[in-house]
């Protein structure tokens, strides 16, 4: 069955993304520093930062009392959340994080997994836009993609950057 979402859960599962983001970012720029790659994971460590309270600010806008999306009576919309946010490249267990990035073996691996990751947010949060309930809700997770958009364009552009265009 589909849910419809609404965007405080869109948020909950924006700040998982984002704290998953920033610990990656910062263990590669610990790994490779020192390193121009690894200037370019500090600077993404602290987007992470500011995208993270970026959304919690928006999380904790929301109306506290709004009425819920879907009927859930045994709690397994938060369940379904979480399982989607698990898909992501960045899963919740920031030790599947570690995993990851113990696999690259390079700076410029690094960088692809970074805009594979970024890429997944902004896919991700467009589908949430799209089963979202309300026009509230979605000009507010239009705000959430405009933020990862920002950060691939980031990206993309250090990786031209320090390796020439785009694979």
């Amino acid at each position: 069955m589909i849910y419809p979402f609404n965007a405080a859960e869109a948020f909950k599962i924006a700040v998982t993304i984002e704290d998953n983001g920033l610990k990656f970012y910062r263990d590669a720029a610990k790994r490779f520093a020192p390193s121009p790659a690894s200037v370019v994971f500090d600077a993404l460590a602290h987007e992470e930062e500011g995208h993270k309270a970026y959304f919690q600010s928006l999380l904790d806008a929301l109306p506290k009392d709004g009425p819920p999306t879907a009927f859930d009576p045994e709690n397994q919309m938060d369940q379904y959340l979480q399982m989607m946010a698990g898909m992501h490249i960045f899963q919740k267990d920031p030790a599947k994080v570690d995993k990851v990035l113990e696999a690259v073996k390079s700076e410029k691996d690094a960088i692809e997994l970074a805009i594979a990751f970024e890429k997944d947010s902004v896919m991700f949060f467009v589908q949430l836009k799209e089963a979202s309930a309300g026009m509230g809700d979605r000009v507010s997770v239009d705000k959430l993609i405009a933020e990862e958009a920002r950060h691939l364009r980031i990206l993309a552009r250090e990786y031209n950057r320090l390796f020439g265009s785009a694979k």
